[in-house]
């Protein structure tokens, strides 16, 4: 009994510091979407989208800033990637996670399978074409020839971390 005592006694020593360090976390608002998010070890998005198909079919664990999402449906999450100019985009069943617009800028992190998209010919000349016109540049769909192939996340959840407004 008196041994239990001990290593309990030495364990609250032990852990204490560390419960009562949140890291900040107090200083922060934390939602959490659908499930979730439990894979062990994040993937730098840089990574996946340096050999995309390698990491088709697998569940991937990535984290940036929400840089983007679907105003209409909240069903698409963009985040940036670790290298400048890049994001992957986490799409979601409608109405099964709803992004709000809130969450653009926060920290999160997200789960879900990594999928490839291959996109036929016209429907990739129609989206060239929406975003030249988005920018204000020319484009000739004619000049493609070749069909474009998406890749995102099939997301099961995500964790989002604000700082909270004073």
């Amino acid at each position: 009994m008196r041994l239990r005592i001990l290593l309990i006694a030495v364990m609250l020593l032990v852990c204490a510091p560390a419960l009562a360090d949140d890291g900040g976390a107090g200083d922060r608002d934390i939602t959490v979407y659908g499930s979730g998010v439990s894979a062990p070890d994040t993937v730098l998005i840089s990574r996946i989208l340096d050999a995309p198909e390698q990491w088709v079919g697998e569940t991937v664990r990535v984290e940036g800033t929400a840089v983007a999402t679907c105003a209409h449906r909240g069903c698409w999450l963009n985040i940036s990637s670790d290298r400048e100019g890049e994001v992957i985009r986490m799409k979601v069943k409608d109405g099964e996670i709803v992004f709000p617009m809130e969450i653009i800028g926060d920290h999160v992190v997200v789960e879900g399978v990594f999928k490839s998209n291959k996109l036929d010919l016209e429907t990739s000349r129609k989206i060239c074409s929406y975003e030249a016109q988005k920018e204000g540049e020319d484009f000739d769909p004619e000049s493609m020839t070749e069909c474009m192939t998406l890749y995102e996340i099939a997301g099961t959840g995500a964790v989002a971390t604000a700082a909270v407004s004073e």
